[in-house]
């Protein structure tokens, strides 16, 4: 199954993407790369990744991930991992990426740790 990216923006700098299969080497995720870099491009520099749906990721997943992270963090940003199943979790700390990345257990907890850590003037 093809791997897609459904970006859902929530404020003007706080997104979230939601991936439909496991995030592996393909055009699936080239895609979903792409979708990610426009949306950072268009501003966005909060996201939450839910990867509810995602039961496996390799080497080119993790590194999309990791690679996210370090734009978001040269803007300031941030990005927090949500509804991580525990193939992709053993794989985060396996290669030690799991402290790169906020994990929460379900989007509604990531998505509100996010909104509160707007400054007040934005919220």
């Amino acid at each position: 199954m093809l791997l897609t990216a459904t970006i859902e923006k929530l404020h003007e700098e706080t997104a979230v993407v939601t991936f439909s299969s496991p995030l592996t080497l393909g055009s699936g995720l080239q895609m979903a790369d792409a979708q990610v870099q426009a949306a950072i491009a268009n501003g966005v520099t909060r996201m939450v990744f839910d990867l509810s749906s995602v039961d496996y990721a390799d080497s080119a997943g993790l590194g999309m991930l990791v690679y996210v992270c370090g734009i978001l963090g040269q803007k300031n940003g941030t990005i927090r991992l949500c509804g991580v199943g525990p193939r992709v979790a053993s794989l985060l700390k396996l290669t030690k990426t799991d402290a790169l990345f906020a994990i929460d257990d379900c989007r509604k907890d990531s998505v509100a740790a996010l909104l509160d850590s707007l400054p007040s003037a934005e919220a």
